[in-house]
């Protein structure tokens, strides 16, 4: 179980990106967070990781703090959180093997990680990440050569060397098609179900959170304004969806949600 209490961050220009966001999550849910914008998604994402630091507040992982973790316990939390990122990540002029090996690099010794030198186990590993997503047959490919959906498919089967117990998804879909957005989901979707993975996806478009999500929470400048189920949402009032996104939203029609028939 994943427990936030009181999570807090100031960036050192003065923006409050949360203010005492406090929620849990349980395993094996696929959670997706909502909000526009600057709401404070992709900052509390990469707090529970740490590639941002929080100002304030705990991260509690099956009870231990992940804020307080001191640099030997991190690395070993880190390993069992896979990261997936909107653009990526990936290293373009290298291979997708190479790419996806990198996601045990956290496995291997210092001297053979620089050296990029991984067992034959690490190596069938990766081939079956691989097929596991779809994509095998590209597996000597330069990253740069892919399709964008290609690349995301090469930076779940990177996280999925890992043996992550959670996955966060950092706007995984932004830069891509509604197809290919329902594909990406979809493999998101099997590892939640099929290997218990615990996914935590920062999301724009309510038409797919309506879609993949167990459950819901809704940010806006940093606080949460909305809490529900899957089933929750389906049923949002238009004042729950001017709460998360403005009246503007509900003008524009800037978010794919037909809120109460009137959006």
């Amino acid at each position: 179980m994943l427990e936030f209490k009181n999570l807090k961050k100031v960036y050192p220009d003065g923006t409050v990106a949360l203010k005492n966001v406090s929620f849990t999550v349980e395993d094996g849910e696929f959670l997706i967070i909502i909000g526009l914008s600057g709401s404070g998604k992709s900052t509390l994402l990469r707090c529970i990781n740490r590639l941002i630091e929080p100002t304030e507040g705990k991260i509690l992982w099956d009870g231990r703090d992940i804020v307080k973790a001191q640099p030997k316990e991190l690395r070993e939390t880190r390993r069992k959180i896979g990261m997936i990122f909107q653009h990526f990540n990936l290293v373009k002029r290298s291979s997708v093997l190479s790419n996806v090996l990198a996601g045990r690099l956290g496995y291997v010794r210092p001297a053979a990680s620089l050296l990029y030198r991984f067992p034959e186990k690490d190596r069938k590993k990766a081939f079956d990440a691989l097929e596991m997503t779809g994509i095998t047959d590209q597996a000597h490919k330069r990253a740069d050569e892919l399709s964008g959906g290609q690349q995301q498919r090469v930076g779940i089967a990177r996280a999925l060397m890992q043996d992550p117990k959670l996955i966060l998804a950092d706007e995984p879909v932004a830069s891509l098609d509604p197809v290919l957005a329902h594909s990406i989901l979809g493999y998101l979707e099997k590892l939640n179900k099929q290997l218990g993975i615990t996914v935590l996806c920062s999301l724009h478009y309510l038409d797919l959170v309506q879609r993949y999500a167990t459950r819901v929470i809704g940010l806006k400048d940093g606080e949460i304004v909305y809490r529900g189920t899957a089933e929750d949402i389906r049923k949002m009032t238009n004042e729950q969806f001017k709460e998360i996104y403005g009246e503007e939203a509900i003008r524009t029609g800037a978010a794919t949600l037909d809120v109460g028939g009137e959006a």
